[in-house]
């Protein structure tokens, strides 16, 4: 059954190509389609300079897609709703991308996404398309210290967004971008919250159920299980558990700058937002890390599709990038 009841939608089916049509009409000045699926910059920037790439579903407005623009994103290639773009999609991107400088492609660490990713860099290589691939995995949920490969992508791609195309709009290499990649990629965790999974808008089926004054600290951006449930807190105090984990797993010293992003993934209200703002920012303030400040000034949305919080600490070289 699809959600046509609860959205204004119109044929499930066409979702993605509506919703594209739609934003790239909205944003002329800034975006326009290049082929199906694919969102590119209205105006790019030079061959002379590095094209950075991502993938991923639709359904999680205003990412990826929202942040293709100038210092940021050159391209966007979308998939179906909560679904990676297929191989073939994304090669017809590297294409349309290609130059001497090189290709970044920012790949969000999840199954579908990464093997896209690999199986066009093949097609890529094989037509002589310099790209190279960086990996995110923020999420902290699969336990502190768990390998990097257990680590699913999550929000923390926004602020690397921004790092990279700043970087390629000053003209650094493919090779110092994949350098100020990595290092961002040490130094940033996610976490999330949720006290309900999102619904599929095309058939209304969701990932998990959870009870009422129930909430999963840990869960995926689709509703995937996490670090397990338990009664739902206040907003102070999942605020304060949330940040002592992320913490756990940066170990910040004394003289850190550290960026937090509260990020509400569609559901969640400003109001709510900025009340787990003010306890995180609170305690990160308190020693030993100073606090540099607030991603997007406060509570904002950014990857959507159910409750979540999360936090990132970013290289202090490129801490005012975010």
């Amino acid at each position: 059954m699809s959600d046509i009841k609860t959205k204004f939608i119109n044929d499930p089916e066409n979702i993605t190509a509506e919703l594209l049509e739609g934003y790239v009409l909205a944003y002329p000045n800034q975006v326009k389609l290049a082929a199906e699926n694919i969102v590119v910059r209205a105006n790019p920037k030079g061959n002379d300079k590095v094209a950075i790439v991502t993938l991923g579903g639709s359904g999680h407005e205003p990412a990826l897609s929202g942040f293709v623009g100038e210092g940021m994103l050159d391209c966007s290639v979308v998939g179906d709703v909560f679904a990676a773009p297929g191989a073939q999609r994304l090669f017809q991107a590297l294409q349309l991308m290609d130059r001497e400088a090189g290709i970044l492609l920012v790949v969000l660490n999840h199954s579908g996404d990464v093997m896209s990713a690999n199986m066009a860099c093949q097609l890529a290589a094989r037509k002589g398309i310099k790209v190279k691939k960086l990996l995110t995995h923020d999420d902290i949920s699969a336990g502190i210290g768990a390998n990097i490969d257990d680590r699913r992508g999550l929000a923390g791609c926004v602020p690397l967004y921004k790092i990279l195309g700043a970087a390629a709009e000053e003209g650094k290499s493919l090779d110092e971008l994949i350098e100020i990649g990595e290092r961002y990629n040490k130094n940033v965790a996610t976490l999330a919250v949720a006290m309900r999974s999102c619904t599929h808008p095309q058939n209304g089926g969701t990932i998990t159920n959870l009870p009422d004054g129930i909430m999963e600290i840990g869960m995926g951006q689709h509703g995937e299980g996490g670090g397990g449930q338990k009664p739902l807190v206040s907003a102070d105090d999942t605020a304060a558990e949330m940040v002592d984990l992320l913490c756990q797993q940066l170990q910040p010293k004394a003289g850190d700058k550290m960026l937090l992003i509260i990020n509400g993934v569609g559901a969640t209200t400003h109001m709510e937002l900025n009340i787990i703002f003010r306890k995180a920012y609170k305690e990160l303030e308190a020693p030993p890390p100073p606090f540099c400040g607030g991603g997007g000034g406060g509570g904002k949305p950014y990857p959507r599709d159910l409750d979540r919080t999360g936090a990132s600490r970013i290289p202090d070289d490129y801490g005012d990038l975010g």
